[in-house]
């Protein structure tokens, strides 16, 4: 599996390169889904400079469609990657810059990759938590060279860490999950809980099996302390939430999504996850719907106008059926794997938000109701499981594919990102299963 991504990486560097041969050998104008911005960013520099473009920094469906956003409209994007992943094989993406990932760099790394390739005035857009620290805790340097839709480390810590998060919304009336931060495995052993219970990081600081796998459930009091102190080997001691596993499949979750601009929001839609995988705990989502649900919309409006928030953002809840809470998760100061739903919705986020970024006046709006995103692989295997289980008629699921739809990853101008997808999420699951510590793994948020 691992062999076939440098053919695909070299098949997509050819196929920019051809793009490249017409425009210079005169074949006409480069063509709607091609601009010549784009493909002339993947040869040698030119002399005049480029126009103002994006950098997307890391993630993957989101970041994918970030790049057709932008590139069809014939802005230039680069990608910054420290792993393989989807966005580097699109049409749209005119450049792969590989780098040590946001943990191992200081600003110096991108204030010296915009001077030597003259991207000053670019839009910087974070695909991941660990890039929208980065952007956050170097924004007054970034911001000498990059246009910045992540907010200072004095906003984004509300997003980002876990305490301030549920603190935060505490204060605001807004419900949460119960949630614990036990500082050693005695509080640990003492914790009154109720299981199954789940373990996250407080904070998603550097790449390892806790932080990459997102949460862990467990059953028991003895496998509590036993995750706890493989946790702590990890993260540390202090960086660990015990939380309350609500119960519900996808479902029960929704997420306010949004570009907000100095307080307000300029673009928004609220989704629900119709599907996800795996069924009980799901990982990733794999069909999301569009949906209107003005309590969401209310509390999560109620927490980001606290922050005076600017940027892209998505707030994930759950509704707990045991009290009917709908809780509040996670706060995601970056794209999410369904950023793509939007232009569907009538709000493309990237869009939008390079138009602020750029200066330009945007009127609010907000997505449409009944419009649908899915990652179709991914989502069949949900769908068996479901009918297996019960849960989901053949009908139904015949019936949830007659929606609008946008796809994760497949689109007819853009081909091998869909090409390579099925190939890179079989080689993150090998990897995974040959671990030498596998556990089990999920996702409430």
């Amino acid at each position: 599996m691992a062999r076939l991504l440098p053919h695909c990486a070299a098949l997509h560097a050819g196929y920019q390169m051809s793009i490249l041969h017409r425009d210079v050998a005169g074949a006409g104008p480069a063509s709607t889904f091609a601009p010549r911005a784009v493909a002339r960013s993947a040869g040698a520099r030119t002399a005049a400079a480029p126009r103002c473009g994006a950098l997307v920094i890391g993630g993957a469906h989101g970041s994918l469609s970030v790049a057709r956003s932008l590139g069809r409209r014939g802005i230039p994007v680069w990608f910054l990657t420290d792993d393989r992943l989807i966005p580097q094989y699109s049409r749209y993406i005119g450049r792969t810059v590989s780098w040590a990932g946001p943990d191992q760099a200081d600003a110096s790394f991108l204030l010296d990759l915009a001077r030597r390739h003259r991207l000053d005035g670019w839009v910087l857009i974070c695909g991941g938590d660990a890039e929208a620290r980065y952007v956050a805790q170097n924004h007054a340097a970034l911001a000498t060279a990059f246009r910045l839709t992540t907010p200072p480390w004095e906003t984004t810590q509300w997003a980002l860490d876990k305490r301030l998060t549920y603190r935060r919304a505490a204060a605001l009336g807004i419900d949460c999950p119960w949630s614990r931060y036990p500082g050693d495995r005695r509080e640990v052993a003492e914790l009154d809980c109720r299981f199954p219970v789940i373990l996250k990081p407080t904070t998603r600081n550097g790449k390892n099996a806790f932080t990459s796998e997102k949460a862990w459930r467990v059953d028991s009091r003895a496998e509590l302390i036993a995750r706890y102190d493989q946790a702590a080997a990890l993260v540390g001691a202090d960086a660990i939430v015990v939380q309350e596993l609500i119960p519900g499949q996808g479902s029960a979750q929704l997420s306010y999504a949004a570009v907000w601009d100095r307080g307000g929001p300029v673009a928004s839609l609220v989704a629900t996850r119709a599907r996800q995988y795996p069924i009980d705990f799901g990982y990733t989502s794999t069909l999301v719907q569009t949906v209107e649900r003005s309590p969401v919309e209310d509390a999560a409006c109620r927490f980001l106008r606290s922050l005076d928030y600017s940027g892209l953002v998505e707030v994930e809840f759950k509704y707990d059926a045991r009290d009917r809470r709908t809780k509040l998760l996670d706060v995601n100061a970056r794209t999410w794997t369904w950023t793509g739903i939007g232009p569907l919705a009538g709000v493309d986020f990237a869009h939008i938000l390079w138009r602020l970024a750029t200066g330009e006046t945007v009127v609010p709006r907000r997505g449409r109701a009944g419009v649908a995103w899915i990652n179709w692989s991914r989502d069949l295997v949900a769908a068996v499981q479901e009918m297996l289980a019960g849960t989901l008629s053949p009908a139904d699921y015949a019936r949830s594919l007659r929606q609008p739809l946008t796809f994760a990853a497949e689109a007819a101008d853009d081909i091998l990102p869909a090409v390579v997808d099925l190939p890179l999420i079989a080689w993150r699951v090998l990897k995974r299963r040959l671990a030498p510590a596998p556990h089990r793994a999920g996702k409430q948020d």
